[in-house]
C-alpha cells in the first residue's frame, strides 16, 4: 500500500516509530473501527482514531448533543446543540482528516441491529453509558469474533479492558450480570471529570491502535484502572469464568 506525499507527511510522527512504520500505518488506513456512543469516552476515540487514519470509522450513536454534554464531549461544540451527535462527530472527524470514512448509525444499538451494524467492523470501541448496552455489544463481539476494547467512567476513576475473539476471558467473565438497580448512579447523579473521560477515550483509541499494528503487549486478560484523584493507575489480571458461556467452546475443542 503506498502513501501520497500528504500521506507521509500527515503521518510522520507514526511513521517513525519503529513499532509502526509504513506497515503499520498501512494497517491503520486498512482498518474498519465501530465507535458505540459519541460522548464523553467516544469523543476523544474518534478524534485520535480519525487523526491516526484509521480507513472507515462508524459511530452509533441516536442522542443529541445538550449543553450539559459539552463538559466532556470534545468532539461537539456549543454551536452543535440540538444536532444529532453523529453528525456532529462526523463533522469534527473528517474536519481534522477528511481521508477518513465516516459512517454513522442514528440509531439505538439494540437485538435486531446490532449484529448487521457490528459485522461491517473489525474493532468496537464501547463508549455507552449503560449495562444493556455494553452486554449487547460484548456479546455480538464474542459472537461475530471481534475485538472488542471496553473503557468505563465514574466521578474521578476509570477502567479500560480489551477482550478477544474467541478468547477468554470474555465481558461477562468480568462482570457476569448488571448489578442490582440503584446501586450505580448514572452520570447525571454521580458527576464526572470532564478530563478523566478524556483520559480513558484516549487510552481506548491507543489500545485500539495497538491492536491494529500490533505494537506492544496487548491488554487482553487484564484490567487497568485508573485514579484520577490519587493520579494512579493499576492492572489486575482477568480470570476466566469456568461457569461463563464463553467457555463451552473452549471445553468442546479438548
Amino acid at each position: 500500500m503506498s502513501f501520497s506525499e500528504t500521506d507521509l507527511e500527515r503521518y510522520a510522527r507514526h511513521i517513525v516509530l519503529r513499532e509502526v512504520g509504513g506497515t503499520g500505518q498501512a494497517k491503520i488506513r486498512a482498518a474498519k473501527v465501530l465507535v458505540v456512543g459519541a460522548g464523553g469516552l467516544g469523543s476523544p476515540v474518534i478524534l485520535y482514531l480519525a487523526a491516526a487514519g484509521v480507513g472507515r470509522l462508524g459511530i452509533v450513536d441516536f442522542d443529541a448533543v445538550s449543553l450539559s454534554n459539552l463538559q466532556r464531549q470534545i468532539a461537539h461544540r456549543t454551536a452543535d446543540i440540538g444536532r444529532l451527535k453523529t453528525d456532529s462527530a462526523q463533522d469534527a472527524a473528517s474536519a481534522l482528516n477528511p481521508h477518513v470514512v465516516v459512517e454513522t448509525f442514528k440509531t439505538k444499538l439494540t437485538p435486531d441491529n446490532a449484529a448487521e451494524i457490528i459485522a461491517r467492523f473489525d474493532i468496537v470501541a464501547d463508549g455507552s453509558d449503560n449495562f444493556a448496552t455494553r452486554f449487547l455489544i460484548a456479546d455480538t463481539c464474542l459472537e461475530l469474533g471481534k475485538t472488542l476494547v471496553s473503557a468505563a467512567v465514574s466521578e474521578f476513576s476509570g477502567q479500560l479492558a480489551t477482550f478477544h475473539p474467541g478468547g477468554r476471558p470474555c465481558y461477562r467473565c468480568f462482570i457476569p450480570e448488571a448489578p442490582p438497580e440503584g446501586t450505580v448512579r448514572p452520570c447525571t447523579e454521580a458527576g464526572v471529570l470532564g478530563a478523566a473521560a478524556g483520559v480513558m477515550g484516549s487510552l481506548q483509541a491507543l489500545e485500539i491502535l495497538k491492536e491494529i499494528t500490533g505494537a506492544g503487549e496487548s491488554m487482553a486478560g487484564k484490567l487497568l484502572l485508573y485514579d484520577a484523584l490519587d493520579t494512579r493507575f493499576r492492572s489486575v489480571v482477568l480470570k476466566p469464568d469456568p461457569h461463563c458461556p464463553c467457555s463451552a467452546p473452549r471445553k468442546q475443542q479438548i
